[in-house]
């Protein structure tokens, strides 16, 4: 052999710069030709050597992709698709022990017996091959190169605790999915790198994990072919494959090429398993370690001296067998599977008739079954390219414009899912590789533009797909950020949106942070760390702005939060008094204690000017020093209920006050109703709501009752409520309403100015102030004591207009026609008669309903049934009052005098006699002795001697309530 084509095997383990070494001597070439075992690695050698010498002379050339520009110095391919005739001064092939593999082995073995430079050849691969080219090369120089960086061991791991910079390698698509799902949810994402992508999808892919956007790769074996990336530890999830005929397990200088990726150049790397996989036994870790592998014994063949004559002939030189030792026959491949099968078609054969057409058959057989469809489907697309190629004419034909065309169109579609976008990449692959093809297409350039454009859109709607699936890129991008140590920037839209570097992390409520719930955990913990970073500055402009915001924009809730706006920023919580309850701040820890400490003062000063504003009348009695004695106390017991009392638990302390403590109270507003005690202004919907919360507040409810609808003169009596919330909210329940207690008072004095024991009917007036129905209204009086009595009586009917007369039929044509009326007729029409239904109608007197109302106290113990056995009578103990009804104890306008108190002492206080002690007492109006007995002439009585004079509600709290009522009684 000439010295000037030497042959050199650089073998050695993977990270040992084989491939950079061949680029390196390919380019000290006027020309070369290099070939790899995939279409992904050819792309990035191509992309590194264009790098260097520029795009111009350098080609790329695989089964879908050519470039071949017209001063092509440099080839890069691969394997298959490599020119042996072109006479290049430099020949490599790279991972030349794919010799051993059953698929592909005999096209590797026929690049090592018969691809040669001019001036230089390099085989490329694992020292497992040494043996195998020293038998079947001869001359040729072996040269070992050792690994930059140490491969160890680390035993299994589960993937939430895998360290970044890992890959994880999986051989089924559905292992890569579920691995890549897991990662996305407990890592934030992950690049994905399969054999089936497209090389702009893997770049793209790569990119991802290159650039630190994602710290995780999952991928098949597709890694294990020189892929260079920054990969610090390799974890198999499984340690069998399916090579396309069955399951088996990987052999160990395959597990060592996959490992092999972990560490790059001097960074020492780990591999280990996860998943499922078995832990490695202690040889192969041995093995791997210190790559030393079983030599290859055997490599596949396949005859590359074919025969065209016929089928038949090609099928036997294609299936020839070999006699060399070291040289086994392949399998049938695809190819050959697909040449017999359309060689036993009729329409076929009949074709075949002559030795170009056996070739041209071969060459379609050749078609890789990108798709992955079953046999006879693959067959018959081949069967019609066939077809198509061969023509009618002996010159051959092309595959039509409009067949090609549709199917193209048919796939370029960027819409569906990952697994609907890899299936037309696959489809797009094979016109991809028939628009390579020399002369089976008119137009060759335009169908291999149009293929690749195809082919492009479709791998970046893949790289999208994956993405959006596979990477939680705000994650990624925040915890690249913070590895990096930057500062975050925070931005805080007006809903509360919270963005870090652009990425939506969660919303501001107040000044609390609650983050996307969307995340995993892992994830979260990420969100959570970049956020508390971020909004740091933005908590101290937030609580600037909310302690300089005017107390407008602040309320409390019926259930004792504060907000801000819609935000909850505190609650309200017990304190020393009803009317001084303290704040606690709703912020975040990370805020700091000062956001929090100015965020807690600005709540309680607004609570407390609240509370002031509101409650500004019973403060300031409170405060008012000229209360003494009772008025003091009473005032006490007032503020103790918010500024409302019933009057029934009051009544021993309100008979205990003179006419000068009442005064004392009347000028802070108090009214002593006769039914409740009460401050007016504090009866209005802004304070009644405050007070329903903090009366809440300090008794210790855990459910706070709703003020009502303002406005409302009467609500519905709940059984179920307390009757201590309906006065707070200022009702009195009676029947199955609660009335307003100020409208109760105004009814209360109309009340008073009838006569309750001869009976009264309800008037306008008592109707219009509560609102109701007379129906209604029956239920109401019944619950203040009153009982109705129903009756009906004859409706008084308004009398109606007369109507006018009618004229007569006659009458009215002759009016029309203009002639005067004939004295024999009418001019008036007869009135109609009356109906018989109509006249019974008018006979029967219309009823009109109505309610006579006397005092009717209930009992304070249950009076049996009348017909029902009576209990034996308890007897009366000395002293014990006589049980009472239940009408309560109102001011009445004879000076705050209680009711059923009568007028039976002098003003010096003597007894003016009793009833029976010799000084008859008839009652009131019809005292026929007075003045020690005297006769006195009989008196007609007030409302017979002169006309009643008007009704005229008299206010209790007027200080000349007394004399008004004295002078209404004389």
């Amino acid at each position: 052999m000439d010295a000037t084509r030497r042959v050199t095997a650089v073998l050695g383990p993977t990270n040992t710069g084989k491939t950079h070494y061949a680029i390196d001597r390919m380019l000290a070439h006027r020309t070369g030709v290099i070939g790899l075992p995939l279409r992904l690695l050819a792309r990035e050698v191509y992309d590194r050597i264009v790098a260097r010498v520029g795009p111009s002379v350098v080609a790329l050339v695989t089964g879908e992709e050519r470039i071949v520009p017209d001063r092509t110095q440099y080839w890069v391919c691969t394997v298959e698709a490599m020119p042996l005739d072109i006479g290049a001064d430099f020949v490599a092939v790279d991972e030349i022990q794919l010799c051993a593999d059953a698929d592909r082995g005999h096209v590797f073995t026929d690049r090592l017996l018969r691809a040669r430079g001019l001036l230089e050849t390099l085989f490329l691969g694992s020292d497992t091959m040494r043996n195998a080219i020293a038998a079947l090369v001869p001359h040729v120089t072996f040269l070992k190169r050792d690994r930059f960086s140490t491969l160890s061991y680390t035993g299994s791991k589960k993937i939430s605790r895998m360290p970044p910079r890992s890959a994880i390698v999986g051989f089924s698509v559905e292992n890569v999915y579920a691995i890549a799902e897991l990662i996305r949810r407990q890592k934030g994402g992950c690049a994905v790198v399969m054999g089936a992508l497209s090389p702009r999808t893997r770049n793209a892919q790569v990119a991802l994990y290159q650039n630190g956007d994602v710290d995780y790769l999952v991928a098949t074996d597709a890694i294990g072919m020189g892929l260079n990336l920054d990969i610090g530890h390799v974890a198999f999830s499984s340690t069998a494959k399916f090579d396309g005929r069955r399951m088996r397990a990987l052999y160990p200088q395959e597990l060592a090429q996959i490992a092999g990726r972990a560490g790059r150049h001097t960074e020492d790397g780990t591999f280990g398993v996860t998943g499922e996989a078995r832990p490695f036994d202690e040889d192969l870790i041995e093995a791997i370690e210190s790559h030393r592998f079983s030599p290859v014994k055997k490599l596949h063949w396949r005859n590359a001296q074919l025969e065209f004559g016929s089928a038949d002939r090609l099928i036997r030189s294609l299936e020839h067998p070999t006699s060399d030792e070291w040289l086994t026959r392949a399998r049938d491949a695809d190819d050959l599977l697909a040449l017999k099968t359309l060689a036993a078609i009729p329409e076929v054969q009949d074709k075949l008739t002559d030795a170009k057409r056996v070739q041209l058959l071969w060459d379609v057989c050749r078609i890789p079954d990108f798709r992955s469809s079953s046999g006879p489907e693959h067959a018959a697309l081949l069967t019609r390219i066939f077809h198509f190629l061969v023509g009618r004419g002996l010159g051959g034909g092309r595959i039509p414009a409009d067949w090609l065309g549709p199917a193209i169109k048919r796939i370029d579609k960027t819409e569906g899912d990952i697994d609907a976008l890899s299936r037309r990449l696959a489809h797009i692959r094979t016109w991809t590789y028939i628009a390579q093809r020399k002369n089976w297409v008119e137009d060759e350039s335009h169908w291999r533009g149009e293929t690749r454009a195809v082919e492009d859109r479709l791998s970046d709607a893949l790289h999208a797909a994956l993405t959006q699936r596979f990477v939680d890129r705000r994650t990624s991008v925040l915890l690249r950020r913070l590895k990096q140590k930057e500062a975050l920037v925070a931005e805080v839209n007006d809903k509360g949106e919270v963005t870090v570097e652009g990425e939506f992390v969660g919303r501001l409520e107040g000044f609390r942070f609650r983050q996307d719930a969307s995340t995993s955990p892992d994830a979260a913990r990420t969100l959570a760390q970049a956020a508390v970073q971020a909004l740091k500055p933005e908590f101290h402009l937030r609580a600037d702005r909310f302690y300089n915001a005017p107390d407008t924009e602040l309320d409390f809730t019926e259930q004792g939060g504060l907000m801000w706006g819609t935000n909850a920023v505190g609650k309200l919580f017990k304190g020393a008094e009803p009317a001084k309850p303290l704040v606690e701040a709703f912020v975040d820890d990370e805020a700091g204690p000062e956001v929090i400490e100015k965020v807690r003062r600005r709540l309680q000063h607004f609570i407390d000017r609240k509370v002031a504003a509101q409650f500004e009348p019973l403060l300031a009695m409170g405060r008012d020093e000229a209360l003494t004695g009772l008025a003091r106390g009473f005032a006490f017991r007032l503020s103790e209920a918010m500024g409302v009392l019933p009057r029934e638990a009051v009544a021993n302390e309100v008979k205990e006050l003179d006419q000068e403590a009442r005064g004392a109270l009347r000028k802070h507003g108090v009214r002593f109703g006769q039914f409740t005690v009460f401050l007016p202004l504090l009866l209005k919907p802004a304070p009644t709501r405050l007070r329903l919360v903090l009366w809440s507040l300090f008794n210790g409810l855990q459910e706070f009752p709703e003020s009502p609808p303002p406005g409302l003169v009467t609500i519905p009596n709940i059984p179920d409520v307390p009757k201590q919330h309906y006065t707070l909210a200022g009702y009195h329940p009676a029947g199955t309403r609660a009335i307003r207690i100020d409208m109760l008072e105004r009814l209360a004095d109309i009340l008073r100015q009838k006569d309750s024991r001869a009976g009264f009917e309800a008037t306008p007036d008592m109707l219009s102030i509560t609102g109701m129905t007379l129906d209604q209204f029956v239920d109401l009086m019944a619950g203040l004591g009153y009982k109705a009595e129903k009756g009906e009586r004859a409706k008084v009917k308004t009398a109606e207009a007369p109507k006018a007369p009618e004229i007569s039929a006659e009458a009215a044509a002759a009016i029309a026609a203009g002639q005067p009326i004939p004295e024999e007729v009418s001019i008036l029409a007869p009135p109609p008669e009356p109906e018989p239904e109509a006249e019974a109608e008018a006979a029967a007197p219309e009823l009109e309903v109505f309610y006579t109302f006397t005092w009717a106290p209930k009992p304070r113990f249950q009076r049996p049934e009348r017909n029902a056995e009576r209990p034996e009578r308890k007897p009366q103990a000395e002293g014990e009052a006589k049980p009472q009804g239940d009408r309560p104890q109102g001011d009445r306008p004879q000076g705050d005098r209680p009711q059923g108190e009568r007028r039976d002492r002098n003003r010096d206080g003597k007894p003016q006699g009793k009833p029976g002690e010799g000084k008859p007492y008839k009652g009131k109006g019809d005292r026929n002795t007075r003045q020690g007995g005297k006769p006195q002439p009989e008196k007609k009585p007030i409302y017979e001697a002169r006309p009643p004079r008007p009704e005229k509600p008299i206010d209790p709290d007027n200080p000349f309530a007394v004399l008004m009522a004295l002078k209404t009684k004389g």
